[in-house]
């Protein structure tokens, strides 16, 4: 079970951290992304970070802003978030995602959930 939390109406240009909690499995195991969903608009994931937390990977819209890691000792991936938009306006939610090996023993997590979803947190951006 996933489990976000740390989302709330903040202002425009101001900063949260968000938290995706893991129960009854290691997160670490498992490649974990950030996905959300705009009001009237499809869920589109944002960012991603590998099992090792090794490779991390930001869509443009977030780069620059938005830091993914992972916090090993309360079973968590964080997702800070500074210098908030209206855009950024949504409910997040984390996933586990999938994640690509290759012979050169490099890894990379693709937005591409798999089946662990969290029931999302509502972020709300005031301008």
């Amino acid at each position: 079970q996933l489990v976000e939390s740390g989302g709330g109406l903040v202002q425009a240009g101001a900063s949260l951290t968000l938290s995706c909690a893991a129960s009854g499995f290691f997160l670490n195991h498992f490649s974990t992304g950030w996905f959300r969903q705009a009001p009237g608009k499809g869920r589109e994931g944002i960012s991603c970070i590998t099992s090792e937390g090794n490779y991390t990977s930001y869509v443009d819209a977030v780069k620059g802003r938005f830091t993914i890691s992972r916090d090993l000792v309360k079973n968590a991936v964080n997702l800070e978030m500074n210098n908030v938009k209206s855009e950024d306006t949504g409910v997040y939610y984390c996933a586990t995602v999938r994640q690509l090996h290759y012979a050169t023993g490099q890894t990379r997590c693709l937005l591409d959930a798999l089946d662990t979803w969290g029931q999302g947190t509502q972020v709300t951006v005031s301008s």
